[in-house]
């Protein structure tokens, strides 16, 4: 019996190593972006100990040199902050990228895989339509046979 032989099987196992490299890329940039929201939630953080000890000082008898402090303080992580807002909306189009082009990837592996299937299938019905030939010519062979031997 024929083996099935996919012309394009290279070109498949290299979309299909593609599509891998993008997962692990795509993989990689959610750690990022993980990393960097959780950057962002410790300046929140830092940030609201610092009003903390802010309103604890105001209340507090007054010095100023520390109410000072711990405004700049504030206003830093503040800025700290809109600056982290940035890294991490940059890091959210490198996600996005990134996931735009493990679809791509997906997408094509797919087209080939269902190439695939579709020049299987026309093997199947090749090999089919060869045996039901063989078949018929048996059949007819036998038959002719059949009637040549009654004859005699």
């Amino acid at each position: 019996m024929a083996k099935f032989i996919f012309k394009m099987e290279s070109i498949l196992s290299v979309k299909e190593k593609l599509e891998e490299q993008a997962k692990a890329e795509y993989s990689i940039e959610i750690i990022k972006l993980r990393q960097e929201e959780e950057k962002l939630e410790e300046l929140e953080n830092r940030k609201n100990a610092y009003q903390t000890r802010l309103y604890e000082a105001v209340m507090d008898t007054l010095n100023i040199s520390e109410i000072k402090i711990l405004e700049d303080s504030v206003e830093n992580i503040k800025y700290n902050i809109k600056l982290q807002l940035i890294v991490i909306a940059n890091q959210q189009k490198n996600v996005d990228r990134a996931r735009e082009k493990l679809d791509n990837a997906m997408k094509e592996r797919k087209t080939y895989e269902k190439l695939k299937e579709k020049a299987f299938e026309e093997f199947k019905e090749q090999i089919n339509a060869e045996e039901q030939k063989e078949i018929n010519e048996l059949v007819s062979f036998r038959f002719r046979t059949g009637s040549d031997e009654s004859e005699d």
